[in-house]
């Protein structure tokens, strides 16, 4: 069962926009799963209630922050129209979860090290890729709209900056007299 769920895996995310479709359906998956594994966890542990429901929001946490990543970054992948490189981002998922569990058992002070770096990097890498996200959904919405999006939000900008410095200008003019 866990092979099939695998091979599933593994050609869905290698099909642009299908994989985008994945990563929506396993949010519902993902994030409690890592919210249940970790307060799981927590109560093989022996530890008080308070501590398994702080490791249950630390897991679920987690487990956010690095699906959000992945589907934001695959859903920016996919606006490339050639393949290689969604299959490129795919297969270096697969290698970084396999390298990651084979860390997790062997050298599981490694796998932290490692997985704090990677937080911190997701935690410079998510703004950007939020706003990434935000220009090209802005961009699909000019297109549908028949405006070219580009153009129209410099022309914006420039519009605001403009009305930025009159206003200065005025008000500096104002209070020479």
């Amino acid at each position: 069962m866990q092979l099939t769920g695998y091979v599933i895996e593994f050609f869905a995310d290698k099909i642009p926009g299908m994989d985008s479709g994945w990563d929506l359906v396993h949010t519902f998956i993902r994030i409690p799963a890592g919210a249940a594994l970790a307060a799981g966890m927590a109560q093989g542990l022996d530890i008080s209630s308070g501590a398994e429901f702080a490791a249950l929001l630390v897991g679920g946490g987690v487990a956010a922050t690095s699906h959000t990543a992945k589907a934001g970054s695959r859903m920016l992948i996919n606006t490339s129209p050639e393949p290689i490189s969604n299959w490129s981002a795919s297969i270096a998922e697969d290698i970084a979860v396999v390298g990651g569990l084979w860390a997790s058992l062997q050298y599981p002070w490694i796998f932290v090290a490692g997985l704090v770096l990677f937080l911190l990097l997701v935690a410079w890498l998510l703004p950007r890729i939020w706003r990434a996200l935000k220009q090209a959904l802005c961009v699909l919405r000019n297109l549908f709209k028949g405006r070219n999006a580009v153009s129209h939000e410099i022309a914006n900008a420039d519009d605001h900056k403009a009305d930025i410095l009159r206003a200065l200008y005025q008000d500096s003019a104002e209070k020479n007299r």
